[in-house]
């Protein structure tokens, strides 16, 4: 749910492996807020569901993670990165990125509410998500 902190809209997020992916979390297209460094947002994506995972589990489910990790070691190499040595500090500080979001109280919270609700019924719409993600927010807000 790191793209929804970030403003992005969700079509839909399921929990459906398919030969690349363990699940997906489906962006709108064309729902875009501007970020000031819109590679790291798109990076902060693709390493959200790992890090949520190894939040829930203590480890990196980077087996997993594979397809995710990929691309973000595409971006790094074709936007920042000249040196594995410089690839694998980037990959580790925009990691650790991620893990501080997802240690909000409000949207780790969504995250449970939606892996739940994802238990039940192995895709969600975007709208079910979104619903999922305020009530979280309204909850951490009253919550102190």
């Amino acid at each position: 749910m790191i793209a929804m902190a970030l403003g992005r809209a969700v079509q839909r997020v399921t929990i459906e492996p398919n030969h690349l992916r363990l699940g997906l979390c489906e962006l709108k297209k064309g729902s875009v807020r501007r970020s000031q460094d819109a590679a790291e947002t798109e990076l902060l994506y693709l390493l959200g569901g790992m890090a949520a995972e190894a939040r829930h589990t203590g480890e990196y489910g980077r087996e997993g993670a594979a397809q995710d990790l990929r691309s973000v070691r595409a971006l790094l190499k074709f936007r920042r990165a000249t040196t594995p040595r410089q690839m694998a500090r980037l990959e580790r500080r925009l990691l650790e990125k991620t893990e501080h979001l997802l240690n909000q109280p409000a949207l780790w919270l969504a995250v449970t509410l939606i892996a739940a609700e994802l238990q039940r019924t192995p895709t969600i719409s975007g709208r079910a998500a979104l619903h999922l993600f305020n009530q979280a927010a309204a909850r951490a807000e009253r919550e102190p």
